[in-house]
C-alpha cells in the first residue's frame, strides 16, 4: 500500500500527520487498546488518547469497552469530503458576494467623482434607429445588462417593437441584454403589438403594462440612461430626439422611478386557457356549457376561471372580464 500518498490525500481533508499515523495504525490493528496503539505509534499514552478522541469525532473510530474499533475508511472520508465541499462553497459564496460588493462600490465610487467633478457625459441621438444602435453597442461593452425601458404611447411603441422586434430578440436570445419593458394599454389593442410582445416574452424580456406612462425613458445597466428632449411628451413628435446620459447619479434615479412604475404595472403575457373560457363566457355560455365545447370537465373550466381572476388581479368573473376586455383580451 502507497502509505505517502495516502497520508497526502488524507492531509488534503484537514487531518495531522500525528492523526493520521494513529488512525493508519488503528486499521491495520482494526482492535485495539489505548496502550497498544500508544506503543505502535510510540507516542505517549496522554497524546495518542488526543488524537483518537479527534479521530472518534470525525467518525473513523469507534470506542467500545476500552478498545478502539477501526471504522471502514469510506464513512470518515466521505463525511470529511463534504464537510470540505461545503466549506468551499461557503469561502466561494463569499468570493461571489465580495466581487459584488466591489462592483456595487465601485458604482458609488463613480457617483461621487461625478457629482464632485460635474463629469457628465451626454451625447445627442437623434431617430429610432440610432437609438436602437447606440442601446446595442453599449450592451456588446457589457454583456447581459439589464435594459429597462418605458415607453409612453402606442406609436412610440409600435416603433420600437414592430420595427426593431427581429433585432431585439437577436440581442436578447444571443445573451447580450436582458430586458424589462412597461407600455400603455392602450397599445395592447394592436395586434402586431401584442403579437411583438408575445414574442419578446417568449424570448426572456418582460412586459408589462400601465393605463399611463409619465414619459419615454431608458436606462442600460447602471451606466447609461435615454432622456428625452421634453420630459412626458411623445417622442416621435420630437423625432426621437433624446439625450444619452452616461451618469451612476442620472441612471440610479431614472431605475428607481422604473422600479415604481413596474411594481405598479401588470404582465402583458396573457393566459391561454383562461383566456378561452373568459370569452365563452363573454358569449354567454356556462360553465358547463363551456366544458362541453372546451372538452374539459367543469372542475378544469372553474380553475381557469380562478386563473385569470388572479392573473387579472380582479374580485369577480365579471370584474375579470372587464379587466380583459379593457386590455383588448377579449
Amino acid at each position: 500500500m502507497n502509505t505517502t500518498r495516502n497520508a497526502d490525500r488524507l492531509q488534503a481533508l484537514g487531518l495531522g500527520e500525528a492523526e493520521i499515523a494513529v488512525y493508519t495504525t488503528v486499521l491495520r490493528l482494526h482492535r485495539a487498546t489505548l496502550d497498544e496503539i500508544a506503543q505502535a505509534v510510540d507516542e505517549p499514552v496522554e497524546r495518542a488518547a488526543g488524537l483518537l478522541a479527534t479521530l472518534i469525532r470525525l467518525g473513523a473510530v469507534d470506542e467500545a469497552a476500552g478498545e478502539y474499533l477501526a471504522r471502514h475508511p469510506a464513512a470518515p472520508v466521505g463525511r470529511m469530503v463534504t464537510e470540505r465541499l461545503a466549506l468551499l462553497a461557503l469561502q466561494s459564496r463569499q468570493i461571489d458576494d465580495m466581487l459584488a460588493a466591489v462592483a456595487d462600490l465601485a458604482h458609488h465610487y463613480d457617483s461621487g467623482r461625478a457629482f464632485r467633478t460635474g463629469e457628465l457625459r451626454v451625447r445627442s441621438l437623434t431617430g429610432a434607429d440610432e437609438i436602437y444602435e447606440a442601446v446595442i453597442a453599449l450592451a456588446g461593452r457589457a454583456p447581459r445588462a439589464e435594459l429597462v425601458a418605458a415607453l409612453p404611447d402606442r406609436r412610440t411603441a409600435g416603433d420600437f417593437f414592430e420595427k426593431h422586434t427581429d433585432m431585439w430578440l437577436s440581442a436578447i436570445k444571443e445573451g447580450d441584454l436582458t430586458s424589462r419593458l412597461i407600455v400603455p394599454v392602450s397599445a395592447l389593442g394592436v395586434p402586431a403589438f401584442r403579437e411583438a410582445a408575445g414574442l419578446l416574452n417568449r424570448a426572456g424580456a418582460e412586459v408589462r403594462s400601465l393605463d399611463q406612462v409619465p414619459s419615454w425613458f431608458f436606462a442600460l445597466g447602471h451606466d447609461a440612461a435615454g432622456l428625452p428632449v421634453q420630459w412626458g411628451a411623445s417622442p416621435p413628435e420630437h423625432a426621437y430626439n433624446c439625450s444619452l446620459v452616461q451618469s451612476p447619479v442620472v441612471v440610479g434615479a431614472l431605475r428607481a422611478l422604473f422600479t415604481e412604475l413596474w411594481g405598479r404595472a401588470v404582465p402583458v403575457a396573457r393566459p391561454g386557457g383562461a383566456l378561452q373560457v373568459l370569452r365563452l363566457a363573454a358569449q354567454g355560455l356556462s360553465d358547463e356549457s363551456i366544458a362541453r365545447h372546451l372538452g374539459l370537465s367543469v372542475r378544469t373550466v372553474r380553475a381557469r376561471f380562478a386563473e385569470a381572476i388572479a392573473e387579472l388581479g380582479a374580485n369577480s368573473r365579471f370584474q375579470a372580464g372587464v379587466e380583459a376586455s379593457r386590455r383588448s383580451w377579449l
